[in-house]
């Protein structure tokens, strides 16, 4: 699986810019790597077709914004200038919406992470 096919699409989702580039190809890679532990035994990336790079892209996306936590501008005006920042809490539930969107994705092909059996988690 390419990381920079991961990293093209998270720039896609997150907007980021070009002095968070170092950053998110950082969180990128280590959802590449994450997604990888969680794949079913005997399932690989390439298995996954679309749904690995996509949910690997998603959640880089959904780490950078509970990075900036907030404070990211989510609108402007011209007329009479009016800047509105998004949030800390808006930030999360953009990261939490970026995170199911990446599980979903990956639901076929993943181990759940939210499954618990006696206090043992899967």
């Amino acid at each position: 699986m390419s990381t920079e096919t991961i990293l093209t699409l998270a720039k896609v989702l997150s907007g980021a810019g070009e002095d968070e580039e170092p950053l998110l190809e950082a969180l990128c890679q280590a959802a590449e790597r994450q997604w990888e532990r969680r794949l079913r035994p005997g399932v690989t990336a390439e298995d996954c077709g679309e749904a690995f790079p996509c949910a690997a892209a998603f959640t880089a996306a959904a780490d950078l914004a509970a990075a900036r936590g907030g404070g990211q501008v989510s609108g402007f005006t011209a007329g009479s200038v009016s800047v509105q920042a998004r949030s800390p809490a808006e930030a999360g539930t953009q990261a939490a919406e970026l995170r199911r969107t990446a599980w979903r994705l990956m639901a076929p092909f993943a181990v759940p992470g939210d499954f618990a059996f006696q206090g043992v988690r899967g």
